[in-house]
This record gives C-alpha cells, sequence and structure tokens, in this order.
C-alpha cells in the first residue's frame, strides 16, 4: 500500500481542521488538534499557537508538547517590539524567524522560557484576519539553532490560514451569543439570559435565593425632554451601579427601562431589603451628560424564592406585583412582595377588563355634584364626576373602579368618553336657561403625556357650541408630578389661554403643594376633605384652612371647599372667608337629568347659613 505523499498528508490535515470548525468544537480543541498532527507531519517541530486578546495582550489558545508553565508565563504579556518572536510577530505583522534564541535580542527576557526546554530557534508567523486585524501567532520552535525547511513553509502557509478562519469563526459565535444573551447598551445579560437562569436555579438548587426587579423612574420624560442619548446615558449608569452593588449576584437588563438581580442564596427578608436599601443608595450620586446633571432614581420589588414562589413563573410574577405596588404607593423605593398583592393585582386586572368593558357598551355616565357659594347659598357650579353602569343596571362610583384610573390607555378613554358626554349636558342646560355658571372635569396624567388636550377639548366644545370659559379642569397633584414638569405647565396656560379655568383639586393631599402655586397656573384650589372634617373643633385642621384661604385669597385663587357634611361646617367656613363649597350637606351627586329638577328646586339663603335643598336629589 502506497504511503500518502506530504502533499495528501497537509490536505488530510486541512480537510480535518476545517470540519471541526464546521462541527462547531471549541477553538482550543481545535487548535490543539491542529499542533499534534502538525508535529506529527513534522517531526522535531514544537508547534505553538497565541491569539490576541482585546487589550492587545497575549492568550495562549495550544502548545500540547510544551509545559503548562509556558503558557501561563505568556498570558496577559501585552504585545511588544521585543517580546521574543510571537510577540514581535504580532507587533510587526509580518513574519519573524530567530535561528538563535540564545543570542537573538528580542528574546532578551524571555529566554529562561524556553531554553530550559531545548528550544533554541523559533520562527513566528502573523494570523491575519480578512479585515487585516492581526490576532494571533502561529510559531514553530525548534531543538537546534535553524531555519525552517521548503515542506515546513508549506505546512505554516497552510496552518496560519486555517488558524484565521477557526478564531474568525470563534469571533463570529461570541458575537453572535453577545447579541443573543446580552444587552448592547449595558453589557450586562438580556431578558433571554434571564429567562434562562432564573428558569434553571429554581429547577436546579435546593437554596433559596432574592429576586430583585428595578425600574428607572420616569425614563420617558428623560428622553422627551432631553434627549434619548441623554436616556441611554442614565440606562447605562444604572446598569453599571447595579453591577457593581451586588457582586455576588448577577445583574440582567431585562427591558427598556426595567432591569433584575439574581441573588444566590439571598434567602432571608432582611438581606434582600439590604441589597435594595444599598442599591437605592448607589443610584443617588447625579449623572454627568454633556453638561446635563440626572439624579437617577429606581423603584424596586423583590420576592425570595420558596417563600414568595417555587417555580420561575410564579417568582417572577410575584416580583412585578411588588414592584407595580411600589410605583403606585413607594415611587423610588422598595416593596417585598406579599400575599395580599397578588390578591389585589388581580383584583385591578379584573377591574380594568371590566371598565374596559363598560367603555366599549358606552355605559360610562357623568353625575354631577354642585358647588354652592356659602354666603348666599347660590348654585355656582357642578363638579362632572365619572360613574359606571354594571350589567344589572347598578351604578357605581369611580372608588369602585379607582383602579382602573392606574392604566393610562383606560384614563384616556374615560376621558374620551365623558367629554362630549358633559359637553352635551351643558348645551342642553344652557338652552334651557339653567343657571350652571360652570362645571368642572377631572383629568389625569394620561390626559396631559397624549399633549393633545387642548384640542380635544376645544373641538367637543365646539362641536356641542359650549363656550369653553363653562368649563372647568380639575387635576391632582399627582398629575403635576407624574408628569413632565413644563409639559404640564404649557398644558395648563394653553387651557388658560383658551378661557378655560384650571382647578387643583384634593389640595393638600399630596407633597410640596404651595410650591405647586409658585410653578404652575391655576385659578381655583379645592381644599381637600380631610381638612375640612375636623374643622370644628379648633384643631389644627382649622389653622390650617384659615391660612390656606388667606394665602390663596392674595394670590387671586379662589377656593373651593370639599366634602362639606353638615351645617356646621358650612358655617365655620363662611366664618373664615371661604365662599364656595361642595358635600353632601347640598346633595349628593345626581344624574343629568335631575340637574335642572335640582336647580329648580333650590332655594337659596341670603344670609351666612348655608341653603339647603328643597328636595334632595338621589
Amino acid at each position: 500500500m502506497r504511503r500518502p505523499d506530504s502533499v495528501e498528508r497537509l490536505q488530510s490535515l486541512q480537510n480535518a481542521i476545517l470540519e471541526s470548525i464546521a462541527r462547531g468544537e471549541e477553538l482550543s480543541a481545535i487548535i490543539a488538534a491542529l499542533c499534534e498532527r502538525v508535529e506529527a507531519l513534522a517531526p522535531g517541530v514544537v508547534c505553538s499557537v497565541v491569539a490576541v486578546d482585546d487589550d492587545f495582550s497575549l492568550r495562549p489558545l495550544a502548545a500540547p508538547s510544551l509545559p503548562p508553565a509556558y503558557g501561563e508565563a505568556l498570558s496577559g504579556v501585552p504585545i511588544g517590539p521585543r517580546l521574543g518572536s510571537c510577540g514581535t510577530a504580532i507587533y510587526r505583522k509580518s513574519p519573524v524567524e530567530v535561528t538563535d534564541i540564545a543570542t537573538d535580542p528580542l528574546w532578551e527576557g524571555y529566554r529562561e522560557l524556553v531554553l530550559p526546554l531545548g528550544l533554541q530557534a523559533c520562527w513566528s508567523s502573523p494570523i491575519a484576519a480578512r479585515d487585516g486585524r492581526v490576532v494571533g501567532s502561529f510559531a514553530f520552535y525548534y531543538r537546534e539553532p535553524r531555519g525552517a525547511t521548503l515542506f515546513e513553509r508549506r505546512i505554516v502557509e497552510t496552518c496560519v490560514h486555517l488558524c484565521a478562519i477557526a478564531i474568525e469563526h470563534e469571533e463570529v459565535n461570541a458575537r453572535n451569543h453577545r447579541l443573543a444573551y446580552f444587552d448592547t447598551l449595558t453589557g450586562l445579560p438580556n431578558r433571554a439570559r434571564f429567562n434562562d437562569a432564573i428558569g434553571q436555579t429554581t429547577s436546579k438548587t435546593r437554596t433559596g435565593f432574592g429576586l430583585l426587579l428595578i425600574d428607572i423612574d420616569h425614563l420617558k420624560a428623560v428622553n422627551d425632554t432631553m434627549g434619548h442619548p441623554v436616556g441611554d446615558r442614565l440606562i447605562e449608569a444604572v446598569g453599571s451601579r447595579l453591577a457593581a452593588v451586588a457582586p455576588n449576584g448577577t445583574a440582567y437588563r431585562i427591558g427598556g427601562d426595567e432591569f433584575a438581580v439574581l441573588l444566590p442564596g439571598c434567602d432571608k427578608a432582611g438581606e434582600l431589603r439590604g441589597v435594595a436599601g444599598a442599591i437605592l443608595v448607589a443610584m443617588q450620586a447625579p449623572i454627568d451628560c454633556e453638561g446635563t446633571t440626572i439624579a437617577p432614581s429606581v423603584t424596586i420589588g423583590g420576592a425570595i424564592a420558596g417563600d414568595d414562589g417555587a417555580d420561575s413563573v410564579t417568582l417572577r410574577q410575584n416580583a412585578d406585583f411588588a414592584l407595580y405596588h411600589a410605583k403606585e404607593t413607594r415611587r423610588g423605593g422598595y416593596v417585598r412582595f406579599k400575599g395580599g398583592l397578588r390578591t389585589s393585582m388581580t383584583r385591578r386586572i379584573q377591574t380594568i377588563r371590566s371598565v374596559g368593558d363598560a367603555l366599549g357598551a358606552g355605559r360610562l355616565i357623568p353625575y354631577y355634584q354642585p358647588i354652592v357659594r356659602l354666603d348666599s347659598g347660590e348654585i355656582r357650579g357642578m363638579e362632572a364626576l365619572a360613574r359606571l353602569r354594571l350589567d344589572d343596571g347598578r351604578v357605581v362610583a369611580a372608588g369602585e373602579f379607582q383602579d382602573a384610573l392606574l392604566d393610562p390607555k383606560l384614563a384616556y378613554r374615560i376621558s374620551s368618553q365623558m367629554l362630549p358626554a358633559i359637553a352635551a349636558d351643558m348645551a342642553q342646560w344652557l338652552r334651557e336657561g339653567l343657571p350652571v355658571p360652570f362645571v368642572g372635569l377631572n383629568v389625569t396624567s394620561a390626559d396631559f403625556q397624549k399633549g393633545d388636550l387642548v384640542q380635544r377639548i376645544a373641538r367637543t366644545f365646539e362641536r356641542a357650541q359650549v363656550p369653553l370659559e363653562h368649563l372647568v379642569v380639575e387635576i391632582t397633584e399627582q398629575v403635576i408630578m407624574g408628569g413632565r414638569r413644563d409639559g404640564v405647565a404649557r398644558t395648563m396656560e394653553g387651557l388658560r389661554e383658551r378661557g378655560i379655568l384650571v382647578a387643583l383639586d384634593d389640595f393638600g393631599t399630596g407633597f410640596a403643594s404651595l410650591t405647586h402655586l409658585l410653578d404652575f397656573p391655576v385659578d381655583t384650589i379645592k381644599i381637600d376633605k380631610s381638612f375640612v372634617a375636623g374643622i370644628e373643633g379648633g384643631t389644627r385642621n382649622g389653622a390650617i384652612v384659615e391660612a390656606l384661604i388667606g394665602i390663596a385669597g392674595r394670590l387671586g385663587i379662589r377656593i373651593v371647599a370639599e366634602g362639606i357634611e353638615n351645617e356646621g361646617q358650612a358655617r365655620r367656613l363662611a366664618g373664615m372667608g371661604c365662599r364656595l363649597g361642595q358635600g353632601y350637606h347640598y346633595s349628593r351627586p345626581m344624574p343629568a337629568e335631575a340637574v335642572p329638577a335640582f336647580v329648580g328646586n333650590f332655594s337659596p339663603v341670603a344670609s351666612g347659613a348655608p341653603a339647603r335643598p328643597a328636595a334632595t336629589a338621589a
């Protein structure tokens, strides 16, 4: 049988390596097999391959005939002009052939690595990728001072090409892996990686672990007002700080503004709370982005495997419930899952679905509660309140579907249906000559976020032929806090320019109410019923209300007292200088068809005592 000649043997080597690459074997295994086959082809040769890291330092790939200490000594050494044969070849981007290591200056400082191994000469060739980058070097060591033979040069030419293919294939695989499993902006593992990790952890480990879900607060507002580059910088900073705070855990970016942290071994509520607290502290340092300073804020929900869910789906859902609850009740803080949250969130989902069905069926209707002048008893207006008619005919107040108002889409749909209904009712009252000077409409953050509130109102009232000065738009401090500061102020000013009055509802129940009077243009303040409730006993409530009435008077802002339940409260408020009020003392909210009769039967009292209705409306 004829022994294969050198050409056939070289071709066989090439085919075997290409097949290994195609099968997706690990790079180190492919290169090690290449070296072993080359050493069998060229007896007396010792083969070595090194790669170049991203930081331009050496990374040994394979040297099967050399001791491990050789690779360990080269690992991480920066590329330079006098770094033996391999490092110098990479630096020069051209082959370096040293026939006598003992005397060649390129090996100064590195001779003791190879001379004790009996290696006296080295020929190294750079490995170049298709784009021209040098990605490594392929080296032949000899046990005597000499150069390469013609056949060895043919071997090297083939092997350098094979190494380039193998290394580039590895780079492509690594790049695809990063794209599939890592977020390109933060470098953190992504949602797919998180799903794999939490699934594996819950199925394999018997010890508890913690899960934190983190949302960046107001990211959309940052993108809208400062631009997406600033928003991206904020996301990067939050991701970096999360990774630094939880060195024993793993941080993931699982959505646009949402992150997750898995904490192995963190199975105590106090430990989980401690990590969440450390994250909140880490976020306090401001970020500078091209002259723009941002103070990051995040909200966190947490759950513990075992206690809060045995499988990954339940655990994730419960952490989500905690996060949603935190965003609604403790934005910028931390909430751990509790059993009641699942019930309340499930109820909220059911409420949202029911309200959505009712809106689709046209079962949203406005009810009206009168606003009365306290000194004369005149009806000065009405506040429109949303009511739902259920399938069984029962009409329920907004308190029963309050959870649905937290959903921006539903809140927007509710105001979209309330507007034409109110405009139609007002048009009817104007035609009848009914003395209802204005009607108040409550709007939410969703109406401001859309940016079309002024246009929607103007179009609706123009179609109904109702002058805009008959409308008061009522907002709460949550609207101010939940939107873009300049956007909310601009919309409020746009409303007032059209003749629409703006009222600040539930005044005193939010944060920094007085500062809002400086920054946002309002015509009316509605004092929350919680202050009115304790006004008769000479408590602090009375002092606060009296002070607010005085401040509003000096600012030229009207005051309306909400929740007046009895005549004593009405007298006390009138004595303080409050002119307008509303509450059950005068009437409960009523449907539009009951308003004409109520207004017609209402008996004003021209004295300090509040008026009483001649007939109580339902």
